[in-house]
């Protein structure tokens, strides 16, 4: 792989982060208010007075959150604070940390809606695969207006379904959150079991939702390449139909579908916000939706931020791996 390839996509890494760290830092202060007056006023009035100085106070705290400042200071300091993974404490928990509270949901969300894509993406790019193909049987073809179905149905539609259907008609799972209530999180076999059959009904939506999506994708891909020269010459040359059909017609058609794995799973570090919210699920969307409850303006920002890194780091990713997927893409112009 050539240097300088791998600089300049690194150079663009980097300026894409600048610039998103930048957004992020300026988009809370353009809104008009002040966060931790509102945040104060808020209590204040659920108090019914009993707070004390109420103008102390939030000079108090604009000084502890560092809103005082002049902004170009602040600016400074956001960034030494980034150096040293430090994103400020949360308004509504304080003096939770940001960076407590979003590596507390994050594993959360990770192990669901992060298996989940994977899970969903693997069988529907190849079910997907295999309806366009010729020589496939007729009963798998029959399969496509039930994916079509499923493709157009949101996520969070399903999750509804299954609560009512498995939760509350059969009682098969739990309704909501993430492990039994009550219970304490250990390493063993019955926490392991609790939190599977609670992830059960949100990973399923998911999947169902997004399998249609992956295999209506692939087939549209696959049809588009059935009549290239090299499938002709494969053929010509008598090769298996299962070779043919894995390296030259999966494998030239999943270039467009690994780039819209790459941005979901870019996006995976925010949660399935609607399907969390749902099933009350202790993930990030969860978290960010109980944030903008709160109006908790750090920790919105700072889910904000989590996001733009991923995004530019698996962006990053996708432009080294690229080549080595589909050898016509060349690192340089000849």
């Amino acid at each position: 792989m050539p240097l300088d390839y791998v600089v300049k996509r690194f150079g663009l890494l980097v300026l894409t982060i600048i610039l998103g760290v930048t957004i992020n830092f300026m988009i809370p202060r353009l809104i008009p208010g002040d966060p931790v007056e509102q945040k104060l006023n808020q209590m204040f009035a659920t108090s019914g007075g009993q707070m004390g100085d109420l103008t102390a106070m939030i000079e108090s705290y604009r000084a502890r959150f560092g809103l005082d400042q002049p902004l170009w200071n602040q600016y400074l300091n956001y960034w030494w604070s980034l150096l040293h993974l430090d994103l400020g404490y949360s308004l509504d928990r304080f003096p939770e940390k940001v960076s407590d509270s979003i590596s507390s949901a994050l594993p959360w969300t990770l192990g669901l809606v992060g298996i989940s894509t994977l899970i969903s993406f693997t069988i529907g790019t190849v079910l997907g695969g295999m309806l366009a193909w010729p020589r496939v049987p007729r009963l798998v073809r029959g399969l496509i207006p039930l994916l079509m179905i499923l493709s157009a149905i949101p996520y969070f539609l399903l999750g509804l379904i299954l609560v009512f259907v498995f939760a509350i008609v059969l009682k098969l799972f739990p309704a909501g959150g993430g492990y039994p209530y009550g219970g304490t999180l250990q390493f063993d076999l019955p926490t392991l079991s609790g939190i599977l059959q609670h992830a059960f009904l949100p990973a399923a939506s998911i999947i169902l939702a997004g399998i249609g999506a992956w295999a209506l994708s692939m087939r549209g891909m696959i049809v588009s390449i059935l009549g290239e020269d090299y499938i002709i010459l494969a053929e010509a040359k008598g090769l298996k139909q299962h070779r043919i059909f894995i390296w030259y017609a999966m494998r030239n058609a999943l270039l467009p579908q690994i780039t819209t794995l790459g941005l979901t799973m870019s996006h995976v570090v925010a949660g399935a916000i609607l399907v969390e919210v749902i099933f009350a699920y202790p993930g990030i969307g969860y978290k960010l939706f109980q944030a903008i409850g709160a109006k908790d303006y750090f920790v919105i920002q700072g889910i904000v931020l989590m996001m733009i890194v991923a995004i530019a780091v698996i962006l990053f990713i996708l432009d080294l791996i690229y080549p080595l997927i589909d050898p016509r893409i060349a690192y340089e112009r000849r």
